[in-house]
């Protein structure tokens, strides 16, 4: 069984604590506390409170069955809140959602295999073929993504998506693509491969005229065959 399904199997010993008549609403107030929900702190408090009000009353057996059941009601959202940052995000993706909002959300562009592995809970193949991908400069822009290019069953990217994040780094993906034809120099388009009266032609354009949108922009604006940059491409 996995730390994640364990964990959510358990009930903490607040819970059974709140069978205590009267003084088991302080038991809802400590789970509040420990959680930081402050709404559960008043729900329990006032639930003690209005138990001794009714110690003398047959109502105070009617507030008693009430706390028991407030307390198991929210034995599920406690787990979630106090759910261990050292933990995988559960495989159930139900509780993935839940788990995702109590926790920050990953870059998929800018995170580590350690994160991916440790935070995200995805096995280290698939985190390896994402560092492989961001390595070769690949910019991941959509969760369809991660299934098509990165090979990642539908499954986990359902699971995990609550929780990821994609940015666009244009300088990190320039290095990588055609872009490279903005931000380089004549002497480093050079050493990328172009010919030099080629390199010179397109730094110059680009100068004069500022930067190229699309590959056909820079065909367009200098004339040169793609064929001639295309391997920068």
């Amino acid at each position: 069984m996995s730390q994640s399904k364990s964990w959510f199997q358990q009930t903490p010993a607040w819970v059974w604590l709140s069978l205590i008549p009267t003084l088991g609403g302080f038991a809802i107030a400590y789970a509040g506390y420990k959680s930081k929900t402050n709404t559960w702190i008043v729900i329990g408090i006032s639930t003690s409170v209005l138990a001794f009000a009714l110690s003398a009353n047959n109502l105070a057996f009617v507030i008693w069955i009430a706390q028991i059941g407030i307390a198991f009601y929210l034995r599920k959202a406690f787990l979630v809140k106090s759910y261990p940052k050292n933990l995988a995000i559960p495989e159930e993706q139900e509780l993935a959602k839940l788990v995702a909002n109590t926790r920050n959300k990953v870059d998929i562009n800018e995170c580590s295999k350690n994160e991916l592995v440790n935070y995200l809970g995805l096995p280290i193949v698939y985190a390896n073929n994402i560092e492989s991908l961001m390595n070769e400069g690949y910019v991941f822009t959509h969760v369809e993504e991660l299934i098509e290019i990165a090979g990642i069953p539908e499954k986990q990217v359902a699971r995990i998506t609550p929780l990821i994040t994609f940015s666009y780094n244009y300088k990190k993906e320039a290095e990588y693509s055609w872009k490279r034809l903005n931000i380089y120099s004549t002497q480093e388009l050079i050493t990328c491969g172009l010919d030099g009266a080629i390199a010179e032609q397109i730094v110059a354009e680009r100068q004069q005229r500022g930067d190229y949108k699309s590959l056909i922009d820079v065909k367009q604006r200098t004339g040169l065959p793609f064929t001639t940059y295309r391997h920068i491409a």
